[in-house]
């Protein structure tokens, strides 16, 4: 209970800015579909976002060193607030690009502050519980911003200075905690091609978890639409992709310490490949049979992302983890950047269905390229720690770091 008080502030601060983060995109394609956007404009919102969020991952160490933590967040979410408020002053696919930028520069700089400041606190003993309890207040915040849609009518100001005073919160738990600010921790060298000579499937998997996650976050609302669904329904249905990914968290972390987790994700991406299945042909079935069919589809893809992870982390020393859950993230933001925008092009040249068409294929590829790499090596590395759904920062391996070394040990 001690540790929760001392890091509430933090974690505070994080709900609020999920709460915030998470609802602009989801709106940005209600209201670019109601202002007269097209597909492929509404796809390059997601990417912009992406492109910010990677850009926010390799500065925000280094300007957390300039000017500490409480600072770098303050610049960090003045930034996401301004590209929140103009969007109703400037009305252009454009303009509304270079606003996701700064929404995705905060996200990922905000991110960093609260995982160095975790860092910094945490000991050996509270650290499992540090991270779970972060890990459940992001996926709450997660949940909520997508059903927040619900409530928010597209296209208005009122809907995205909601979403920026939001933001704003956030600033305050944070900057009025009385918690000493820690020390700068010294900022990951970005090696991507460490990922890739430790694991060349992990670094497969992440772009594949990339490809499905920002697919469906940012362009799944204009599958939503073109099916029906209203703007409530389709919070509920980007909700229930976030409440099937939750689930499956633990069951497939249980499979992944127990098989070769190279199985394990060919067996995920097959699900996945027959949960797009379901969910094109189950667009005719209902209200009921459409939120089904997402939660579905998060729980075979959602945790792609850490299965890959764990499995690259079983080939690397101590001394390089840091470095490649940076590098790993580093291969999930270039998936994420391109994959909405390829989405809503091919949503535009042949129909709703040509996203999960997409998902599936990318998820094809991956069953076959694991079907390789399990020929060319064979397993039986030191098994790592199974650490779920965590998409957040370079810096993030210091917090996994020692809970992968620790299941090592034992």
């Amino acid at each position: 209970m001690r540790m929760l008080i001392s890091f509430g502030a933090l974690f505070l601060s994080v709900a609020l800015l999920q709460l915030s983060s998470g609802g602009v995109g989801p709106l940005d394609v209600l209201s670019g579909g109601a202002l007269g956007f097209s597909r492929q404009e509404i796809g390059f919102l997601g990417s912009a976002h992406f492109f910010g969020f990677f850009i926010g991952c390799w500065i925000a160490p280094r300007l957390l060193g300039s000017v500490g933590h409480s600072r770098a967040f303050a610049a960090f979410t003045a930034s996401g607030s301004i590209g929140l408020i103009g969007h109703m002053m400037i009305v252009d696919p454009y303009a509304w690009a270079l606003m996701r930028m700064a929404s995705g520069l905060c996200v990922a700089g905000c991110y960093t502050v609260v995982e160095a400041w975790l860092q910094s606190k945490v000991t050996n003993e509270t650290r499992g519980r540090a991270m779970g309890t972060y890990r459940m207040v992001d996926m709450t915040g997660s949940l909520g911003a997508q059903l927040l849609i619900g409530f928010l009518a597209p296209a208005s100001y009122i809907s995205y200075n909601l979403l920026a005073i939001l933001c704003c919160a956030a600033l305050l738990p944070i900057t009025m905690t009385k918690v000493e600010q820690p020390q700068t921790p010294a900022s990951p060298r970005l090696r991507p091609a460490l990922a890739y000579t430790r694991s060349p499937l992990a670094v497969a998997g992440v772009i594949v978890a990339a490809l499905s996650s920002a697919s469906f976050r940012m362009v799944g609302p204009i599958y939503g639409q073109e099916v029906g669904l209203s703007a409530g329904q389709i919070a509920w249905f980007l909700g229930a992709f976030v409440i099937g990914g939750a689930c499956a968290q633990v069951p497939v972390g249980w499979l992944a310490d127990k098989f070769d987790r190279r199985w394990v994700l060919i067996w995920l991406s097959v699900a996945a490949i027959a949960s797009c299945a379901v969910t094109v042909t189950a667009s005719d079935s209902g209200y009921w049979g459409v939120m089904l069919a997402s939660g579905l589809f998060g729980l075979t893809t959602f945790p792609i992302y850490s299965v890959a992870a764990a499995h690259a982390h079983d080939f690397a020393s101590s001394e390089e983890r840091v470095e490649l859950s940076a590098a790993l993230m580093f291969w999930f933001a270039m998936g994420a950047i391109a994959a909405p925008y390829v989405a809503s092009v091919l949503i535009e040249l042949y129909g709703p269905p040509a996203l999960f068409a997409m998902l599936a294929a990318g998820h094809a590829v991956l069953i076959v390229f694991g079907l390789i790499r399990m020929r060319a090596r064979r397993g039986g590395a030191p098994r790592t720690r199974y650490i779920p759904g965590l998409r957040t920062t370079f810096v993030i391996g210091r917090l996994t770091g020692r809970l992968r070394e620790d299941a090592r040990r034992d």
